[in-house]
């Protein structure tokens, strides 16, 4: 690809003709305020708000739209620029200080930063808006009109990975953004549109204020339990390069906060990887339904219950990650402690809307209780460091409790191919009563939406397969539905690139970006001792000295679940 040269503020850059000026500008830390442009989606110039002046010809373009051509100079800055782009920028705002709830509580919104560097009030319009209600996505995210700048990104994703739940209606003033009436069609609670959100319209549901409540009750023990992608990615949050590494500062930042003891969701991975692993041989030795499905991602799972009820016989009945955890330090740690279970209130922290939605399934409850409490995403984990003035980059690190260690197995389930390598980790053990084969199943590793392998273990040949996204589990799920013999195993997550693209993450969150976040995770497991789930002394024990000796019916309780039809917004 030829290089050529452009000059932004008079600035000379290096830079190729497929570029526009806009992606030369961020590549080059070089600040163009901007809304609808998002790299893994089409170019709309909605927003209007990229503005730049071509110095030669003093015309006003958007440089989302405008390519890079050898020694084009352009002024981002100019009156006449800065005159249209705060016009834009008060027309698209003009509502947002008003409605949005990060601002209204008085939270870190960078849509809030972008309005105070530019001085934009937010008075001088009053743009034409939808009177409606907010509008819930079961337990997991909302949407509200009031702060919506029609920008699209929300409808292209949902439609991108296959779902197709969100759209727009209305023309010009009246433009708005709708739910899908089809009655076979519905929303899978995966988050997307809040991450490809350039303006918090559509969010997270909010558990800040329940943890903050929690961690001032002093008569409450609170857990926090961190899930394998927030670590390679909170310091977005906070400016950092993508993919550092924050886990130990996490865990300083989680004392810092007030949680009595810093367990994490990797321990629970390392459960599930056993449940699991110990399920799909099973299944291969008996004769039971294959190609068996994997079920840690909650979007994936109602993705799977509303399109394709007929293959629930399918996914695994081992639990999730944070759930296994959560109802592992509500049983068996509880006992060890000698602490009543109902005053014991477990925080995850997810990269993932579904999560929410997830943890308060009444099925999931033991003993009445749910095992986690409350979700924070990545998003809301950044929000509460802030808010408590916790500077996370630059706090020394501190290690887990000791019932939250984890091996190398747990620390990757947060990227596509992360489980499926971890359950092929131990079945070799449970297949051969030995720990034989690689540790590394590379094939399975990267962002390819659909990933292929035979896998060797003794004298076994499995073959697997990995799938990020509906559209593309559409596929895979019609084709065994054909020949349910070409897989054994088969990891499916709602996500580009699994957690770690999941849609409680920073924002933005691209391809480019998720694939640097996985690189960390891979590193993590790399300088990992004890890279087998299955070895894990804190999760032998949790086997060993407690789950073995409780009667079947308790162990189901505890470790597995079930799964049913599912009807629209249910």
């Amino acid at each position: 690809m030829k290089s050529i040269h452009i000059y932004i503020d008079r600035e000379k850059l290096e830079c190729t003709e497929e570029q526009s000026v806009l992606e030369v500008a961020i590549e080059n830390d070089i600040e163009i305020p901007h809304f609808c442009y998002h790299e893994d989606l089409p170019i709309d110039a909605n927003c209007r708000t990229c503005l730049v002046e071509i110095e030669e010809s003093k015309e006003i373009v958007t440089s989302c739209t405008l390519k890079a051509t050898d020694g084009l100079k352009v002024q981002t800055n100019s009156t006449q620029v800065k005159k249209l782009r705060d016009e834009n920028l008060e027309l698209l705002l003009s509502d947002h200080k008003k409605y949005c709830k990060r601002c209204s509580k008085g939270h870190f919104c960078k849509t809030h930063e972008i309005m105070k560097r530019y001085k934009i009030t937010g008075t001088k319009y009053r743009k034409a808006t939808i009177d409606a209600p907010i509008h819930k996505m079961g337990n997991a995210a909302e949407y509200d009109p009031q702060t919506c700048i029609n920008c699209n990104k929300c409808v292209e994703m949902c439609e991108k990975i296959g779902i197709s739940f969100l759209r727009l209606k209305g023309k010009g003033a009246t433009t708005h953004i709708e739910f899908n009436d089809n009655p076979n069609c519905d929303c899978i609670y995966c988050g997307q549109c809040t991450v490809h959100c350039p303006v918090t319209a559509i969010s997270e549901q909010s558990h800040l204020e329940h943890v903050e409540e929690a961690l001032k009750d002093k008569n409450k023990i609170v857990i926090g339990q961190m899930a394998p992608s927030i670590r390679t990615s909170i310091g977005e949050e906070f400016g950092l390069e993508v993919g550092k590494n924050l886990t130990k500062q996490m865990y300083t930042a989680m004392r810092k906060l007030g949680f009595n003891k810093i367990f994490d969701v990797n321990m629970g991975a390392d459960i599930t990887t056993w449940v699991e692993a110990k399920e799909l041989v099973e299944r291969i030795k008996e004769g039971g339904t294959l190609p068996m499905f994997t079920s840690c991602c909650p979007g994936w799972v109602k993705f799977l219950e509303f399109y394709y009820p007929d293959m629930i016989s399918h996914l695994t009945t081992a639990r999730s990650p944070q759930i296994h955890s959560g109802g592992a330090y509500k049983t068996w740690w509880a006992e060890k402690e000698g602490i009543d279970p109902k005053n014991i209130v477990v925080v995850s922290f997810m990269p993932c809307t579904s999560k929410k939605y997830e943890a308060h399934h009444d099925k999931l409850r033991i003993d009445g209780m749910y095992p986690v409490d409350y979700v924070l995403t990545t998003r809301e984990t950044g929000v509460l460091l802030k808010k408590n003035k916790i500077d996370l980059p630059n706090l020394k690190p501190s290690e887990v409790d000791k019932y939250g260690e984890y091996t190398g197995a747990g620390a990757i389930y947060g990227a596509s191919g992360g489980v499926m390598e971890s359950a092929l980790r131990s079945a070799s053990h449970f297949l051969t009563g030995e720990d034989i084969g690689p540790i590394e199943f590379k094939p399975v590793r990267g962002m390819e939406k659909v990933k292929k392998a035979d896998v060797k273990i003794g004298d076994k040949t499995i073959k697997v397969a990995v799938v990020a996204t509906a559209a593309y589990a559409r596929i895979v799920l019609e084709q065994i539905k054909k020949d349910p013999s070409t897989y054994d195993y088969i990891e499916f997550m709602a996500c580009p690139g699994g957690c770690i693209g999941g849609g409680g993450q920073p924002i933005p969150s691209t391809e480019r970006i998720i694939a640097k976040r996985i690189e960390g995770l891979y590193g993590i497991d790399e300088q990992k001792k004890i890279r087998r789930a299955h070895l894990n002394p804190v999760v032998q024990e949790f086997f060993n000295d407690y789950i073995d000796k409780l009667q079947h019916k308790r162990q189901e309780e505890i470790l597995h679940t079930t799964y049913s039809k599912k009807k629209k917004f249910e």
